[in-house]
This record gives C-alpha cells, structure tokens and sequence, in this order.
C-alpha cells in the first residue's frame, strides 16, 4: 500500500524526517534529541511506520548478569563440588555413610556436591564407595567453567551477556540452571528507513502542527477553518477487545442448572466438610468399603468430630448395618462403630446432601444440588481430586427406575447428547445404571455418572416409605467435551488465550 504525506501522523513525518540529516540507521534516543521528542512517542510513531513499511524496526536484546547471595556466597566460599573435590583427592576414595559421617560438610552441600560432581564425571559410586575418576584430574587444578564465571562476576560484580566467551557462556547457563544468577534483560532499538519511507521523503514532508480536538473558542473564534486536520482513515486497523466473563465451566454449571429447574426440580446445597455418618453410613456404606481408605477420601485433622443428627436416626443406621433392620436385608454383619461415623471428611460425592434433603423433607420430592467434591486422585489429563457433580433424587410413590431413566435421557438430549444404560453396582442403590453418551468423533461411549434407585437400608432409617429414584452425574467430564477440551486440568488453568477464544455468552436452549 502507497501512503501519501498527508495521511501520516506529525510525529511519524517528524521521525521521517530525522533520517534526512541524520541517516538512514539510527537509535530513537538519537531522533528523539534531533527532534525533540519523547522516547515513548518516537517508538510509538516507529512502530505505525513499521507497519507501513516505511521503518523498519531492529531489536537487540541482551542480559544483564549478576551474583544473587547464595552465588556471591558459593563465588567467596567455593561451590559445593569443589569443596567435596578437594576433600575426596585427600581420601582417595570412601563410603559413602563415611561422608556423610566424618567429613564437615553439611548434608545439604555433601548431596549438592555429589550430584553436580557426577554431572561433571567427576565421581563414580560402586558398591556404596565413591572414588574421583581420572576424567577429572585435569579439573584439579582447573576451573570448571562455572567457576571462571563465578571469578569473573566477583571481580567486575556485573557482565553484560554478549560479552562473555564460548566458554563463560557455559558457565552462565549452568549457573542460571542452579539459580545462582540475577539477570535483567534489556532491549536495544535501532530504527532503519526502507526504500518507501526514502521515496516518501524524496516527495518532501512539510511538518506542520495538526489539531487534534476542536474546542468551544475554535468555534467561537472561527479558527478551526484554519486548523490542520489529519485525515480519518476508517479502514485502520482496530485492537481487538476482550471483555469480562464467565468462565466457561461455570456456563456449563448454569446450564445444567436451568435445565433442572425447567423441569421441575427443586436445588438444594450441603457442607463441603462432612461426617462419615452422612457421606457413607447413611447411604448403607459398609465401614470397612474400600472408598472409605485414606487413599480415597481426604479425612480432617481439625475438627477432630462431628456431631451426628437425632439419636434414633444413628440408632437406625446402626441397625441397618449390622442386621439389615426390618427391610429383610441381612445387613452387612459386623459391629457398627460410631466413633467413625463421626469422623470429619471432605464429602466425596453429593449424594450425602440427598440423604440429608430427605431426612429433612418428606415426598412427593424432586431435588437437584450441585457441588465440588473431593477424592485422592493422582492429577492427570482426566483425573482431579477436586471436581464438581450435580445430584438428584426424584421420591413419590409411583416413581420407577423407568422414571429415572426417561428424567435422565431428557437431561441429557437437552445438552445435546444421545444417552445410553448399562447395568452397574453401587452400595446404595438397586437397581443400578451408569449413564454413557456417544461421542461421534471418537466412534466411542463415555461413562458420565451413576443412578439407580435407592435401597430399602437406605430409605428406611430416613423414615421414607416411597421408592426414591437418585443420580450422580460428573460435569468436568460433560464440560470437556462441550468444550472440545482433551485434558481435564485446562479447566483450572489460567490460560488467557483460551479462555478469550471461548464464546463471551454460552446458548442454553431448553427445547
């Protein structure tokens, strides 16, 4: 694109101009002094010529480097493998529970030394003893490159980068790896005319002061007819514009929820900390069920109890576990302990806050909750000990698992997924399901949650008479695939670029 004289800014035609006395390589501060311009204002003009192809733009950068404390200390004192060197050529060899024994080196240096020691091939270690190989005589009385720069920066205190040699710049980039160096990077700019701002200038600039804003005297006067006015270009380029929203997941969240409360269902919330008496042995959890095990659930220190609900519920919790109670179950037969009902847990599902719903509240019931929950799950692209899921339970006495299965198809259709059942085993319900929707890009199923309906051991300590239908739905899962996301942990990440290309406001339809 050809630009004309009269479309440029005064100060690009004022850093144009600087090139016409000055040269056709310069540094800002130069044109700046020339022309009598700020710095900021001399790279900013620099930069629209830049992309007019008018200037071009050099950028050099270089770092700063030196000694933080703990390098100015290892530069005084000798760095750790030294120090172990010299000691080792003195003992040839020895054990390795002799070092740590008899020589005066902390263990904090001994492992230091050791480890960067055996980087440098200096040691082997055979059968617990460790003895300086040959490859290392000539360090004996030679610095490791490391050392020289060590020397070198507690001489001069400070070195620019490019002015270190081959081998110093060795010795920066292990001592950088060590982090035993401050570095400050620094960029230098030299501005270069192209062939088109020549051209430009050879047409000649005439610098004259434009009007940037209209005031009420310029009206009033009649000098804005004299004024200079800068063209408006409307076809400049604009930045673009990243306004503040809602995270994505938490759309999802809001989604599901109006889908819920479109059909019918009531919300409802729980505590995050609660007893093992609501999270497991209400829902018919045996005490000895592995979920229960410190690798899967998070136990709290403080508060070392909790307090459980009326005496005859406990009482019929108890019963239940260890008899079956009158629901002609066997129960699990063991002796039930109340002193781990009591204990406090992070809850690992929120099937505990519908075991609470319906102690609380008698049916006819439909109830939805959402929240966080929390396992010990070792953290990879589909697995996180902190996550959230959605619960429900529908309790009347013409509910049927066929009910549940048709709520739990519609939810899902209006998410936009094809559903599909199979058969499952949890503690607390019978029949049993887990839900599966198609993903049509994989060719494959994916398991999202469990449902069934809930067991008489379960209902009858609660006081509840009818059938109760329940689910327990993972919407990580659910937002990863809306989101075309492959790993679970991009959810949690503050990843600014992909939360922006993300939609500002999410469509819920409720068809």
């Amino acid at each position: 694109m050809v630009y004309k004289t009269d479309e440029l800014h005064i100060y690009e035609k004022k850093v144009l101009k600087a090139f016409e006395s000055l040269g056709f390589s310069l540094k800002p501060e130069k044109i700046a002094k020339k022309q009598k311009m700020d710095i900021k204002a001399v790279m900013s003009a620099a930069g629209s010529l830049e992309s007019k192809n008018l200037v071009k733009i050099h950028r050099k950068t270089d770092y700063l480097i030196r000694l933080n404390d703990e390098g100015l200390k290892y530069a005084k004192e000798g760095l750790p493998e030294r120090r172990l060197l010299n000691y080792l050529l003195e003992k040839k060899s020895i054990k390795m529970k002799d070092l740590f024994r008899e020589s005066p080196f902390e263990k904090k240096d001994i492992n230091i030394g050791i480890g960067w020691l055996k980087k440098k091939n200096c040691i082997k270690i055979k059968k617990g003893v460790l003895e300086v190989t040959k490859k290392c005589e000539k360090f004996i009385d030679k610095d490791f490159e490391d050392e020289k720069l060590l020397k070198e920066l507690l001489k001069k205190e400070e070195i620019w980068y490019s002015s270190l040699t081959k081998d110093l710049k060795k010795g920066y980039e292990l001592l950088k790896n060590r982090g035993l160096l401050d570095i400050k990077e620094k960029t230098t700019h030299v501005l270069e005319i192209t062939e088109e701002g020549k051209k430009l200038l050879d047409e000649g600039l005439e610098i004259i002061e434009e009007a940037t804003q209209v005031t009420h005297e310029d009206l009033k006067s009649g000098r804005w007819k004299r004024l200079k006015y800068r063209p408006y270009d409307i076809f400049v380029e604009y930045p673009k514009i990243y306004p503040g929203k809602t995270h994505p997941l938490r759309d999802i969240i809001e989604e599901i929820r109006k889908i819920f409360i479109s059909m019918g269902f009531k919300e409802s919330r729980g505590p995050i900390v609660e007893s093992a008496f609501w999270n497991f042995d209400s829902l018919f959890q045996p005490q000895d069920h592995a979920a229960r095990e410190m690798q899967d659930t998070f136990y709290l220190k403080n508060p070392k109890i909790c307090d459980l609900p009326d005496e005859k519920l406990v009482k019929k919790v108890k019963d239940v576990h260890e008899h079956g109670g009158s629901t002609g179950s066997e129960g699990w037969g063991y002796k039930w302990d109340i002193s781990i009902a009591k204990k406090p847990v992070l809850r690992t599902h929120t099937t505990c806050i519908s075991a609470r719903f319906l102690f609380e509240n008698k049916p006819p019931v439909k109830m939805f909750s959402i929240g966080r929950v929390f396992r010990r799950e070792t953290i990879t692209y589909k697995h996180l000990p902190e996550f959230h899921q959605v619960e429900g339970i529908i309790a009347s006495k013409d509910v049927t698992f066929r009910d549940l299965l048709g709520t739990l198809r519609e939810f899902y259709k209006k998410l936009g997924f094809e559903v599909r059942f199979r058969p499952a085993y949890f503690p607390y319900t019978y029949l049993s399901t887990e839900c599966e929707i198609y993903l049509p890009e994989k060719g494959s199923w994916i398991e999202l949650g469990g449902a069934g309906m809930f067991r008489p051991e379960v209902l009858e300590p609660l006081g509840i008479k009818t059938p109760v239908a329940a689910f327990g739905l993972g919407i990580e899962r659910l937002a990863m695939i809306k989101l075309g996301i492959d790993d679970i942990r991009m959810l949690y990440r503050s990843n600014i670029e992909w939360l922006r290309k993300n939609p500002l406001v999410k469509g819920i339809k409720l068809s």
